[in-house]
């Protein structure tokens, strides 16, 4: 819901660190996997109960998420790159449940429980819509410069950052906030109707029309 103001306060000063790098001639995958290792310290960390080292780690790693694509599109975006960048991204998002899973079993399991059978459930739509997108001719009008097709929804990723920074200042609380954020996960991927799939030629409007990205 927030993405796309959020992409648009981001997009000149990524697009010049992504211009650095692109003289310096980093891939980006490079930067995607990078910011892998970030979330994976940052998975570790909290596990410790370091939980502001934790947030250092997560906010590294979603600049690095979004360093990698400003990269990606001075060139050409690869399908490669993008399929890397979104399957680390909800490997992430998941780490990040199981982190505060095991700093405190007994508190937090059932809720990352949850949140990682949400996580699991948006991914795996957001992917599968992607490639029956694709397969149809199908293109974003609210993202149409990503490598593949993206939806938005009620939680995109700002929101998702706004829920990790919570979680990492009141870990006592995470349960809860866990419960709020778990609610309206299966939007995450917008409710796709299948029937733009049956009807490709008029599903980009009906998809702006009826709040479906």
């Amino acid at each position: 819901m927030l993405d796309p103001w959020a992409m648009k306060l981001m997009n000149s000063p990524l697009t010049a660190v992504a211009r650095i790098l692109e003289k310096k001639k980093i891939h980006p995958d490079r930067v995607t996997l990078a910011g892998f290792a970030f979330g994976l310290a940052a998975f570790l960390s909290v596990w410790m109960n370091y939980f502001a080292l934790g947030l250092a780690f997560i906010l590294l790693n979603r600049a690095m998420d979004g360093l990698d694509g400003a990269l990606a599109r001075l060139n050409e975006p690869t399908d490669a790159g993008a399929f890397l960048d979104i399957c680390l991204d909800f490997i992430f998002y998941s780490a990040v449940a199981a982190g505060f899973a095991l700093a405190s079993p007994e508190a937090n399991a059932l809720a990352a429980s949850l949140l990682i059978f949400g996580f699991v459930g948006a991914g795996t739509s957001f992917l599968a819509f992607a490639a029956l997108a694709r397969k149809n001719n199908l293109a974003s009008v609210v993202y149409p410069k990503k490598s593949i097709y993206y939806m938005g929804g009620l939680t995109e990723g700002t929101e998702t950052l706004i829920f990790f920074v919570l979680i990492c200042l009141f870990p006592a609380r995470f349960p809860f906030f866990a419960g709020l954020f778990f609610y309206p996960l299966p939007d995450h991927d917008g409710h796709p109707d299948f029937r733009r799939i049956q009807n490709p030629e008029s599903g980009c409007q009906a998809l702006e029309k009826d709040g479906i990205h």
